[in-house]
């Protein structure tokens, strides 16, 4: 299922990162030979490692998934400093689930939505469809009881899904994919956060500029103030960067 012989992969603070050159190359793995992947795909940026260094069930759901790849500029910095021949690129999620939406709809791969208000999935799925022609065979908001999972899981089984994107939070979203993929292995499974919000323009993202120079989250701590106090912990990752505690 994996088949990563061929992806370098950099072990950065007891996670495995598989290291694209850019998204492309990326986008063209998981559609290896014309079909998308199984497995589940996880982000990694520093605020998630450091969360996982002290949460015992997110470090082991991100290691358990299948595809580990750096979306935080952070920690494509710390790759290169250990491993200076890497050729490797932050890949954000938010760009990653719409270019394989744009291949989804090219090759009429089945795609199966959850989370997020029912509003914004609704306008996920029309903008998917209008925009890429996207095959979607089922959603669900996020607004659903504990007791409701199993039924949601066997809705994504019976609509034969290859591609499953969970819009739920960490470590919701992760346990959800974890959990679902252990019924219904036959698909590709992206946790992706906020990412509908964003797509239709319910939330903004940084300017291309700011994306480009790595101050992406300097623009949303300055949109955000109160993410302040989640920044000052990043402080413990600098350390691990100048201390080479990689």
């Amino acid at each position: 299922m994996k088949n990563l012989s061929m992806v370098p992969q950099y072990p950065i603070r007891g996670f495995r990162l598989s290291g694209f050159r850019d998204m492309a190359q990326f986008v063209d793995f998981l559609y290896q030979d014309g079909e998308l992947k199984r497995g589940s795909l996880v982000a990694l940026n520093a605020e998630k490692m450091l969360k996982a260094e002290e949460d015992a069930q997110t470090f082991q759901l991100i290691n358990e998934a299948d595809y580990q790849y750096a979306d935080g500029i952070s920690v494509v910095r710390c790759i290169r400093k250990k491993y200076p021949d890497a050729q490797v690129s932050r890949i954000a999620g938010a760009d990653l689930w719409q270019a394989l939406m744009v291949r989804a709809g090219r090759e009429g791969t089945p795609v199966f939505l959850v989370g997020g208000r029912a509003d914004i999935l609704a306008a996920t799925e029309q903008r998917l469809r209008e925009q890429w022609q996207v095959n979607i065979v089922g959603s669900q908001d996020g607004y659903f009881s504990a007791e409701d999972r199993d039924a949601l899981f066997a809705r994504i089984a019976a609509s034969g899904a290859a591609f499953v994107t969970v819009a739920m939070g960490s470590p919701r979203q992760e346990l959800l994919m974890r959990d679902c993929k252990a019924l219904y292995p036959e698909a590709l499974y992206m946790g992706v956060g906020g990412t509908y919000d964003v797509f239709t323009g319910h939330v903004r993202r940084a300017p291309k500029i700011w994306q480009k120079m790595g101050l992406e989250w300097l623009y949303r701590l300055l949109v955000q103030p109160s993410r302040l106090r989640r920044q000052l912990k990043l402080f413990k990752f600098l350390g691990y960067y100048w201390r080479g505690d990689l």
